[in-house]
C-alpha cells in the first residue's frame, strides 16, 4: 500500500510503499478516507515531542476518517506503530474508534476532531469551566484557539477574551464568541496593559494557553501583584500547547501573590469521559456550530503539503 514514511526524525517523511497491515486481538483494519495534518503530527515527525517515536521507519499521523471492512464510517486515532493515518490502509485499537454523523464530510470529520475534543477537555474537563466564567484564550486565531472560542461560549462561559498573534483572523473572531481581543504582537507595555485591562477587577477564571514562550510570560507578569491584597478568585491556567516557545521565565513572586493553579492537558483522559467528548464535538459540528476549513491535498503530495504552512485551516490528506 502506499503511505507517508518517515526514515529520520526532523526530516520529511514520503510517498513509498509500505507493507500492509493486520490487526491483532482488540484491534481494527481501518481504510482510510483523509487524515488531517497537524502541528503534534510534525512535532513527532521532527522529534520535539515527548511521545516522539524511537523506532523507524513509520507511518505519520494520528488520526483520520475511514470505514471498518464491515463498512461503518469512522473516525479513528492512536494507529499501532509503525503504522499512522496517512496511507491507504491502518490498524487502531477498536476502541479508539468513533462513529461519525452521515451529515459530515470526510474532509470535516478529519480535521475537526482533534481540535475540536482538546479544547472541549481543556475547558470542560481540565479547568472545569462554570457557566458565568471569564476566559481568556492564548492562541485563539489557531485552529485549535479558534474552536476553543466558540466552544467556551457553547459551555456557558460569561465572558471569552481571544488573544492572538494574526491580526486578520483576530478580527474575525467576534463570530465565534468573542467579546473583546488582544492582539499579542504589540509592544510589552501595551500588552501587559491589554492584559490588565481585559482581566479587570476580578480577573480570569480560566486561561487555555496554545502558546506558552512570550504571551504567557507576559500574562504572568501582568497578573502578579505588586502589594499585598485579598484574594477575590482562582485562575485555572491549562497549558495546552508552545507554539511560541518551549520555555518561560516565572518568577516565584506570580505564584505567590495570585491565586493561580497551573495544569497541563494530562495526556488521555478516562475512555467514558473522552467518548463523550467527541460526541459532543461530533453533535454540535453536526448542527453546523463548530466547523473547521479545510483544504484537500493527495498523499503522493505529501511532501509539499509537509512543508507547507496555513493560515487557519487544516490540510487534510486524502490516499
Amino acid at each position: 500500500m502506499q503511505a507517508a514514511v518517515l526514515h529520520a526524525l526532523g526530516r520529511v517523511p514520503s510517498y513509498e510503499q509500505f507493507p500492509e497491515p493486520v490487526a491483532g486481538d482488540g484491534e481494527v483494519l481501518v481504510h482510510v478516507h483523509a487524515a488531517s495534518l497537524k502541528p503534534i503530527d510534525k512535532q513527532l515527525a521532527k522529534g520535539s515531542h515527548y511521545a516522539s517515536p524511537r523506532k523507524l521507519p513509520l507511518i505519520c499521523g494520528v488520526d483520520g476518517v475511514g470505514h471498518l471492512s464491515e463498512g461503518q464510517r469512522v473516525f479513528f486515532g492512536g494507529p499501532r506503530p509503525p503504522y499512522g493515518a496517512m496511507a491507504q490502509r491502518t490498524v487502531v485499537p477498536r476502541a479508539f474508534t468513533f462513529s461519525v454523523p452521515e451529515n459530515l464530510t470526510d474532509e470535516t470529520a478529519a480535521a475537526l476532531p482533534n481540535p475540536g475534543v482538546s479544547a472541549w477537555l481543556s475547558l470542560a474537563y481540565r479547568a472545569k469551566l462554570v457557566p458565568g466564567e471569564r476566559v481568556l484564550i492564548l492562541g485563539a486565531t489557531g485552529v485549535t484557539g479558534r474552536l476553543a472560542v466558540k466552544i467556551a461560549k457553547l459551555l456557558g462561559a460569561g465572558r471569552v477574551v481571544a488573544a492572538g498573534r494574526n491580526p486578520k483572523v483576530l478580527n474575525t473572531l467576534n463570530t465565534d464568541g468573542a467579546d473583546a481581543v488582544i492582539r499579542l504582537d504589540i509592544p510589552a507595555r501595551e500588552l501587559n496593559d491589554a492584559y490588565l485591562q481585559e482581566a479587570g477587577r476580578s480577573g480570569f477564571d480560566v486561561v487555555i494557553d496554545y502558546l506558552w514562550g512570550r504571551p504567557a510570560e507576559m500574562f504572568f507578569g501582568a497578573m502578579t501583584k505588586k502589594e499585598f491584597a485579598g484574594v477575590k478568585s482562582e485562575t485555572r491556567f491549562v497549558q495546552v500547547g508552545e507554539s511560541a516557545g518551549p520555555t518561560i521565565s516565572l518568577p516565584a513572586a506570580a505564584l505567590r501573590s495570585t491565586s493561580l493553579t497551573i495544569l497541563g492537558t494530562a495526556g488521555i483522559p478516562p475512555a467514558n469521559i473522552l467518548r463523550d467528548a467527541f460526541e459532543k464535538i461530533f453533535a454540535y459540528a453536526a448542527q453546523r456550530q463548530l466547523r473547521v476549513d479545510t483544504e484537500r491535498v493527495p498523499l503522493a503530495d505529501i511532501e509539499k503539503a509537509w512543508e507547507a504552512d496555513p493560515q487557519g485551516s487544516r490540510l487534510v490528506i486524502v490516499p
